[in-house]
């Protein structure tokens, strides 16, 4: 479904429009869950580093609830405990709480009825929440299409943990049709690419929904190049395989090398080798014959090994293309954006198929596959353009990939919906994860195509400065360690962690300490700093909201809150939380400005001592 644009001149027109762009978004995520044979499945997890298929489900419900919340455009929760359990997913990152014993997961029918509860809210403010054209992201309205647009990149990547679930735990449903047509398969060549001046990033009033990634600028001058006519298809791979390019550690550099150390991968992901030595093909719902002109998916350390064992056999260099180049092909070909680009013609938002087509099927001004059928891998590793800033309600929605190890994919998948098939549109993943994606390339020498990685962030440099000469911090935590004595000095946590000053003082008396704080930006910082401690090893960081914290975050001796209630939406919901999480006779710290009303902790805390000192006041609460 093509997504709604921002601009229009009738505001009664346009809530139809995105009522049911939302409509057909749930639905669809729906729909694809409905393919997990029964409710057992739900609590499976497709691959060790993520979660089980329930949180996905739940997932993107609450992320309407949390963001409406956090942008205050609502007050109030439909489920609390959903709403923190379900609110964050994992990326490897040191914060990803992986350890199922944490989680109590309720059932598949619960979450069904909140998902229910979620859209009647979610229709209801398409309706009646304030709407001018065109919509900015300062509109309320802009936090509904994050939402859906967030949902739509879950349909794809759910399918994509379908996809490696055992065939045993899918059924067969309608509205996903897998292509029939494999054709003869097609020698790959090489087709030229015109110089081209090129511009990445779009203006703040562009016509259609965008990440936070995809606003600045940067322009260059792409001279002329060569690329494969085709994606690269399981027959020109297969070659690759049966040589045993994946034995060979000639063509794996050291990431590629660690990879297949821990995963023992022999053949790309979606192949099923047989007894015979030949191999089938897991599609979303079924195993069938290996299409040979089908494009093949792997990840990007397969992509790369690949092209270094092809550059060797024909004595020429190939290597991925940059995201520049892609936008070059993108624009030989010819190919506007939405709403005038013709989904019809290309394999993408399941306009023809829940499945890859041949790589000779779907072709646009002599360029095949220049958008859909699989995603394509670029040697770019996402970056920040000029003029970067994060939206303050998904502030970490980029920031935490620009680590130079998640390089970009272009063009979408034949699942791909929405945002996923917009021109600007620029999604990053690690190189060893797997999506529906395969990969075109050019001639030209192996090079990690890195651009400036770090933006210029205004809260985190602010934290930066306030936390680099730490004295002041430091002297206010060794008070707060004074006047607690030796009472109790089990587990201990800090609401506000920012970059882990306080965490590191706590850590000298206490024997477990936990830094939380809104945002994995910030989170990151605190875990560079701890690394520099090398014997500290008695602290852990996690990403969280302070107004609904998780239900393991208990049984503290000691919480600080380190003047985290101005950051917050709502400073009463943090302190109301606090009883729940103390142990009796616990003692809570807040460091607050001398104006703030803390009084909020209510009947079950009793002022032990009050002091204004570096700016900043400090009360001691004990729990009664």
């Amino acid at each position: 479904m093509i997504p709604p644009t921002l601009t229009g001149r009738d505001t009664r027109k346009k809530r139809e429009e995105i009522l049911n762009y939302f409509n057909d978004s749930y639905e669809t995520f729906e729909k694809l869950f409905d393919m997990l044979k029964d409710d057992s499945v739900f609590y499976k997890k497709s691959e060790p580093t993520r979660h089980p298929m329930i949180f996905y489900f739940g997932h993107t419900a609450t992320f309407y609830i949390n963001k409406l919340n956090l942008s205050k455009i609502i007050n109030k929760r439909i489920n609390p405990d959903f709403e923190s359990i379900f609110a964050i997913g994992v990326d490897e990152m040191s914060w990803d709480d992986l350890d199922e014993s944490r989680y109590d997961w309720p059932s598949v029918d619960e979450v069904r009825e909140y998902r229910k509860t979620v859209k009647t809210l979610i229709q209801k403010l398409i309706k009646t929440l304030p709407l001018k054209l065109p919509i900015t992201q300062n509109d309320p309205i802009w936090i509904i299409l994050m939402g859906i647009e967030h949902e739509r990149i879950h349909i794809e990547t759910s399918s994509v943990l379908h996809r490696q679930m055992p065939l045993s735990f899918i059924k067969k449903i309608d509205g996903f049709p897998i292509c029939k047509i494999d054709n003869s398969p097609v020698k790959n060549e090489m087709i030229t690419i015109s110089e081209k001046s090129i511009r990445l990033g779009k203006d703040e009033d562009h016509h259609l929904y965008g990440w936070d990634n995809e606003y600045g600028t940067y322009n260059t001058r792409v001279e002329e190049f060569k690329v494969s006519k085709h994606l690269v298809s399981n027959h020109e791979f297969l070659e690759f395989v049966e040589e045993n390019g994946y034995e060979n550690e000639q063509f794996w550099d050291e990431e590629g090398k660690f990879f297949l150390k821990n995963t023992n991968t022999e053949y790309p992901p979606f192949w099923i080798k047989q007894k015979e030595g030949n191999y089938l093909y897991r599609t979303l719902i079924d195993t069938i014959p290996l299409p040979l002109s089908w494009p093949i998916e792997v990840n990007c350390l397969e992509a790369q090994a690949f092209l270094r064992w092809k550059s060797l056999k024909d004595n020429i260099n190939y290597t991925l293309p940059s995201e520049e180049q892609f936008y070059s092909i993108y624009k030989e070909a010819e190919l506007e954006d939405i709403p005038n680009l013709e989904i019809s013609k290309f394999n993408i938002d399941l306009a023809h198929y829940a499945s890859p087509a041949p790589v000779d099927r779907f072709s646009q001004n002599g360029i095949f596959d220049p958008v859909g059928n699989v995603w394509q891998w670029t040697r770019t590793p996402i970056y920040p353009f000029e003029g970067f800033k994060v939206h303050p309600v998904y502030d970490d929605f980029s920031v935490p990939t620009f680590d130079q190890k998640h390089n970009l994919i272009k063009g979408g998948s034949f699942i791909s919906t929405g945002n996923e098939i917009m021109k600007h549109s620029r999604y990053a993943f690690r190189r060893h994860f797997y999506q529906h994606a395969g990969f075109k390339y050019i001639q030209g020498d192996e090079t990690i195509d890195i651009k400036e990685q770090n933006p210029k962030d205004s809260f985190i440099e602010e934290e930066l400065v306030k936390h680099k000469n730490d004295d002041k911090i430091t002297r206010i935590y060794q008070y707060i360690l004074t006047l607690i004595g030796d009472y109790k000095l089990n587990k201990a946590l800090e609401i506000g962690c920012s970059i882990g000053t306080g965490s590191i003082q706590l850590s000298k008396k206490y024997n477990q300490v936990t830094g939380v704080d809104t945002t994995a930006r910030i989170i990151q910082e605190a875990e560079k700093h701890l690394k520099s401690f090398k014997n500290i090893t008695n602290i852990d960081y996690w990403q969280l909201d302070p107004c609904n914290i998780k239900p393991r975050f208990k049984d503290y001796d000691l919480i600080v809150l380190n003047d985290i209630l101005n950051r917050v939406y709502s400073p009463i919901l943090v302190l109301q939380e606090l009883k729940n999480r103390i142990n009796k006779n616990g003692i809570v710290v807040t460091i607050t400005n001398p104006g703030d009303d803390i009084s909020k902790l209510g009947d079950d805390f009793t002022i032990k001592n009050e002091k204004t000192m570096e700016d900043k006041k400090i009360t001691l609460w004990e729990k009664i």
